[in-house]
């Protein structure tokens, strides 16, 4: 039978044999003669050289050595002599009864010095001998880019992120936020376009009014240039656009540097159209009005405001989608919404902003909330505080000088190309085939609703089609209705 192991000394150093038969074992005397095995069933071989492979973790938690591993921890007789200022440690018992398997610990190869493992251990990233330690990071074969990504795929899977990289990786990032891009170039390139436009129209105001911020004859609420100025930078205006029966081209309107009540600097509709005028003879067609305004604003409040969302959500949703998506995402909302409200907004009050576009990218949320409700965090909650922010976005639009058609005509064709060009993950064919379903049928109303909204416009009376449709961007009051008439200012 096999005797206990040494005491707490002998294992947490073991001894090491001379060739004068001393040991160097803590509490034990060099000069005595014992020797050192006598406690085990087995003693080395003279000229084993079997050294302890352990690293310094195990080192401090590994102490219930079994007696074999220990006994084998010696060197040789003839060796002693050239180790004798290294000590060697015995190996960790790797058995299932041992709370501390050496399987936790860092591995050190042999011969490593103990500055090789003060190096390791600030460095714990640089060494492949640390694994699953409490610091080291659990995502790092889920990172985007960890795994080459699939070949094959094609300029089509590529686009839709079908292929890019392995399922399981996508479901990965998806929880964590990564999209398949890193940084969202297009929102900052529109965004610097739109903060040297803002600059160029408090200019323009400043140039005409001697103020960059219109305050008289009217004040503007958002801090920006006067409605005239607006126009004849490319605000969507329908008199500039096609022939309004109620506002001709020679329908007086105050000019640019009109700062009186009542107006005594009295334009012509045709004046402010600018971009060259209206050619004789030919009706006003303008139509670049339809995409201008999606870069122009209102006022510095209007702009701030607009800013905030594009460089936080729709900044997101171009990780998500790839440059190339989010591209047509944006502008399909942000037209469509200046051709809804073109329809149904009052023909003689200006629009512009970027709002249409904005709430286009908001609707491709609903599109990745709905897509992957397993992957979201409180998916629920999620969509609660969604619609609440929906509304609130529609709640603005009853202020003056906001459209809000363009905000709710944004939303829908963001919803619609969204869908159809949102990469979404689909673990099994009944998933995938609906998506593409939906896909299918969204593409085709998107076009339809382009098509007779453009026609309804160059109609004559495009309010025909929906009396009531101005009251979604407009509240009626008894003292001044708003909703009534033209609008003009």
């Amino acid at each position: 039978m096999a005797s206990h192991p040494p005491n707490y000394d002998d294992r947490f150093t073991p001894p090491l044999r001379y060739e004068d038969g001393n040991t160097n074992s803590l509490g034990s005397n060099l000069d005595s003669k014992q020797d050192p095995y006598e406690h085990y069933d087995e003693k080395p071989e003279i000229g084993d050289s079997k050294q302890a492979d352990v690293g310094s973790s195990s080192y401090g938690l590994n102490r219930g050595f079994s007696s074999r591993s220990s006994a084998s921890t010696t060197m040789t007789r003839a060796g002693a002599d050239a180790t004798r200022d290294e000590p060697h440690f015995p190996e960790p018992d790797t058995s299932s009864n041992n709370p501390f398997a050496s399987s936790l610990a860092p591995q050190i190869e042999v011969g490593d010095s103990k500055d090789a493992l003060v190096g390791a251990k600030a460095n714990p990233a640089r060494s492949s001998r640390y694994q699953d330690l409490e610091y080291s990071d659990p995502y790092a074969q889920t990172r985007a880019g960890a795994l080459p990504p699939t070949k094959g795929s094609g300029p089509v899977g590529k686009f839709f992120n079908v292929a890019r990289y392995p399922l399981e990786q996508r479901i990965e990032n998806k929880k964590r936020g990564i999209g398949i891009q890193d940084r969202p170039y297009v929102v900052y390139l529109l965004s610097a376009a739109m903060l040297g436009v803002i600059i160029y129209e408090l200019v323009a105001n400043a140039k005409q009014q001697g103020s960059p911020i219109s305050l008289k004859p009217v004040i503007n609420p958002m801090l920006g240039p006067s409605g005239s100025a607006l126009i004849n930078l490319g605000a969507r205006f329908p008199p500039c656009m096609k022939t309004v029966q109620d506002v001709p081209l020679s329908t007086p309107i105050a000019c640019m540097n009109n700062t009186e009540n009542p107006i005594s600097q009295i334009c012509t509709v045709e004046d402010l159209c600018g971009f060259g005028g209206i050619p004789a003879g030919k009706e006003p067609n303008q139509w670049f009005r339809f995409i201008v305004p999606i870069f122009l604003h209102a006022g510095i409040i209007h702009f701030l405001l607009n800013m905030f969302a594009q460089m936080s959500l729709s900044a997101q949703i171009e990780r998500e989608m790839g440059s190339g998506g989010f591209l047509l995402v944006y502008f399909a909302a942000g037209i469509f919404g200046n051709v809804l409200g073109g329809n149904f907004s009052l023909v003689g009050v200006p629009s512009v902003g970027a709002s249409g576009a904005i709430f286009g990218t908001l609707a491709v949320t609903w599109v990745d909330l709905f897509a992957h409700w397993r992957y979201h965090y409180r998916p629920v909650r999620k969509l609660l505080f969604m619609t609440l922010e929906l509304a609130i976005g529609v709640a603005i639009g009853f202020i003056p000088y906001v459209d809000n058609f363009a905000h709710l005509g944004g939303f829908l064709m963001g919803l619609l190309v969204g869908t159809f060009f949102y990469p979404v993950i689909s673990e099994t064919k009944r998933h995938k085939w609906f998506m593409w379903i939906f896909r299918l049928a969204a593409l085709p109303v998107a076009i339809v609703l382009f098509v007779l909204l453009l026609r309804n416009f160059y109609t004559s009376d495009p309010y025909a089609a929906c009396k009531g449709c101005r009251y979604l961007s407009c509240i009626p009051s008894a003292a001044n209705n708003r909703c009534q008439g033209t609008g003009m200012f």
